[in-house]
C-alpha cells in the first residue's frame, strides 16, 4: 500500500521565539511524507529548482520517502519567510518567491495513478483536480487548502470539493468557505459540498472532525517546550492519511478517530524543532507512546 502526496517542498526562513533557521527543508509535501512514511510508503510529487540541496534530497530519501517523482526544474526553488510572534499563533510573511513552483504541472507516473490514498496539499484547486484525474480508483482522499484558493478560485475549488472524502480547514478558512461564522454550522455548509468530512484544524487546541453522524474533537498533545509551529497542519495531514492507509474501512467512524489522534501526536514532533528535524527523528515506538498518553489524558 502506498500514499499518494502532491504538494511543495521549498526552502524556509523561519524565526520564532526559540530562534531561527535560514534555507531550512520545508513545504507541505516534505511534512507530510516525514509523518505519512511511518505507517506506509509515501510517494511524493513536487518540484525543485537547481539550487536545492543535495542535503535536504538525502534527508527525505533517508526517510524512506520515494522520490521518483521529485522533479527538478531549471531555476530556483520555492522560498517562503516567516516570523512568529510571542504566541506562537501569530504568524507574519515576510517573503514568498514561488520560483519553479509557479509553473508546477504535477504528472503523475503509471504506476502513481494506481495509490489509492491520496493527499491534495495546498496548491491551485485545478491542480489538485487535474491530480485526480490521473488517479484511477483513489480509496480516500484528503484536500487541503487556504484563503487565497477560497477567495480567487472559489468555483474551481467547488468543483473539487465534490471530488473528495476530506477536506482540511482552520476555523477561519471554514468560515470563509460557508459564509457561517459558527464552526459546526461553516462544517455542515462544507459537507453540503461534497466532502464526507470536514476536519477544522485549532492549532494548539487540537482539531475537530465533523460528519454527518458525528463529532469528535481531539485535543493536541501537551508539550513543555514549542520551537515552530511551521508545518504542523501538514504532519497531522500525514498522520492521518497514513493511519487510514492502514484500515480496512478508512470511512469507518473508529478508524477517523484513530486517525485524527494520530494526527495530533505527529504534529507533536514537527513542532518540537525547527524544520523536520524532530519529525525526521522520530520513531514509531514514540509515537505509540504518545498515543497512549494521549488517550489517557482524554479518558474520564
Amino acid at each position: 500500500m502506498s500514499i499518494l502526496v502532491v504538494g511543495s517542498v521549498a526552502l524556509d526562513s523561519v524565526r520564532t521565539p526559540m530562534g531561527e533557521a535560514k534555507d531550512a527543508l520545508g513545504g507541505s509535501a516534505s511534512y507530510f511524507a516525514a509523518a505519512a512514511r511511518h505507517f506506509n510508503r509515501v510517494v511524493v510529487v513536487a518540484v525543485v529548482g537547481e539550487d536545492f540541496p543535495v542535503a535536504h534530497m538525502k534527508m527525505l530519501e533517508g526517510l524512506g520517502v520515494d522520490l521518483t517523482s521529485l522533479e527538478r526544474a531549471k531555476g530556483a526553488t520555492f522560498r517562503w519567510a516567516g516570523e512568529y510572534e510571542q504566541d506562537l499563533n501569530t504568524r507574519r510573511t515576510l517573503d514568498t518567491q514561488l520560483n519553479v513552483f509557479a509553473d508546477f504541472k504535477p504528472r503523475l507516473r503509471p504506476e502513481h495513478g494506481e495509490i489509492e490514498f491520496v493527499f491534495l496539499a495546498n496548491i491551485h484547486p485545478e491542480l489538485q483536480s487535474g491530480v485526480l484525474d490521473q488517479v484511477k480508483q483513489p480509496r480516500y482522499v484528503v484536500l487541503d487548502t487556504m484563503n487565497y484558493w477560497i477567495q480567487g478560485s472559489r468555483k474551481a475549488l467547488e468543483t473539487t470539493l465534490a471530488r473528495v472524502d476530506a477536506v482540511l480547514l482552520n476555523d477561519e478558512e471554514a468560515r470563509l468557505l460557508s459564509g457561517h461564522s459558527n464552526i459546526y454550522h461553516a462544517a455542515k455548509a462544507v459537507l453540503d459540498m461534497g466532502p464526507s468530512l470536514v476536519v477544522v484544524k485549532k492549532g494548539e487546541h487540537g482539531a475537530v472532525l465533523i460528519a454527518r453522524d458525528f463529532v469528535f474533537v481531539v485535543p493536541a498533545f501537551p508539550l513543555e517546550s514549542v520551537s515552530d509551529p511551521t508545518g504542523a497542519g501538514d504532519a497531522f495531514a500525514g498522520g492521518f492519511v497514513g493511519h487510514l492507509s492502514t484500515c480496512a474501512d478508512p470511512r469507518d467512524q473508529n478508524a477517523l478517530r484513530a486517525a485524527a489522534a494520530h494526527g495530533v501526536v505527529c504534529a507533536s514532533f514537527a513542532v518540537e524543532s525547527f524544520s523536520l528535524n524532530r519529525l525526521a527523528t522520530a520513531t514509531r515506538p514514540e509515537i505509540d507512546r504518545r498515543l497512549v498518553a494521549l488517550r489517557d489524558l482524554v479518558r474520564f
